[in-house]
């Protein structure tokens, strides 16, 4: 029996078996129409889409019943300018971890096209060109994981089967059943000594900048970086210039600014690959929400703590409100 509690999906219900029937759902993915009045709307799925911040601003504030915003990506930072906008008390979750495994999927291939050249025999196939040469080899590489969450972890897990060295570093240091974690107070010390690094921290007041100028100086010439997090984890002005002087190659999901304008000199940079924010992007990306989705709405029904809520907007909850 619905208890009247209203739920606005960016999936049909058609698509997600096995939702609580408690529930009344709506379809709305941030294109078209509302599908109804929001101020009726108890639980938010935001639109998995590029730009979702700018649809979702004019229907917040107008949802003042809203108890959940849940976010499909990892990164939320681009909700922060839309605290205000949402009812006192609302709760804000993320999809940490979701689509973790297609991240590190890509993290890896990113890697793996550094070290091989793909990106220069690619360039070399549009010419015409055939130049055969030595690349660099995974084997017995020392790679830095920074950050260890599940994408972080996932990465690590996939290059030990390349025979390579993952190094774990995370804002703090501890044991974990796949080995020592680092400290970021260590990373100083450790760049020197890695062929590679792969960035998978979330972007926080802590990581934003944290890759600048002197920070990429600490790597040795030739290394690679390869960034699945966010672009503004890394100084844009200084990636460029140690790129451009030939002293290192980066494989880059994410950018600052994103998109990338026409015109940006990493577009055409050699030894710069870049793709489109496109690491959650496969045909596993509706299941794994899906999945995400029903189990996250079932413990919401039960009143149960749900999973990866990241922060609740001052004030009491919408329940404590009507009260």
């Amino acid at each position: 029996m619905k208890d009247g509690k209203t739920v606005w999906l960016p999936y049909h219900t058609g698509q997600i078996p096995g939702l609580p029937d408690e529930l009344s759902y709506s379809f709305w993915d941030g294109s078209g129409p509302l599908p109804g009045d929001p101020a009726a709307v108890r639980f938010l799925v935001g639109p998995p889409r590029p730009g979702a911040e700018e649809v979702l601003r004019p229907v917040l504030s107008l949802m003042r019943n809203l108890e959940v915003l849940q976010l499909l990506s990892s990164g939320y930072e681009h909700m922060m300018p839309l605290l205000d906008e949402m009812p006192a008390g609302t709760r804000l979750a993320n999809g940490r971890g979701v689509h973790g495994e297609a991240t590190a999927e890509l993290a890896v291939t990113l890697l793996l096209a550094l070290c091989r050249g793909l990106d220069r025999f690619a360039a070399q196939q549009a010419e015409g060109v055939w130049r055969p040469e030595f690349r660099t080899s995974l084997l017995g590489k020392r790679v830095l994981v920074i950050g260890y969450g599940a994408v972080g972890a996932s990465v690590a897990a996939r290059l030990r089967a390349f025979r390579c060295e993952p190094v774990l570093v995370a804002r703090t240091a501890r044991s974990t059943p796949a080995g020592w974690v680092h400290g970021v107070e260590e990373l100083s010390a450790l760049l020197p000594t890695a062929h590679a690094v792969v960035l998978c921290a979330p972007l926080t007041q802590w990581t934003r900048g944290m890759f600048d100028a002197g920070m990429l100086e600490l790597l040795r010439d030739g290394a690679l970086l390869v960034n699945v997090a966010r672009g503004e984890l890394v100084d844009t002005g200084a990636l460029v210039r140690r790129v451009r002087e030939g002293r290192l190659r980066v494989a880059l999901d994410v950018t600052d600014p994103e998109p990338l304008p026409p015109g940006h000199p990493l577009w055409r940079l050699p030894g710069a690959l870049v793709t489109p924010h496109v690491a959650a992007f496969t045909d596993t990306f509706a299941t794994s929400n899906a999945g995400f989705l029903r189990r996250q709405l079932h413990r919401y029904v039960r009143g149960e703590a749900l999973d990866n809520i990241v922060l609740t907007t001052p004030g009491p909850a919408a329940g404590e409100r009507a009260a």
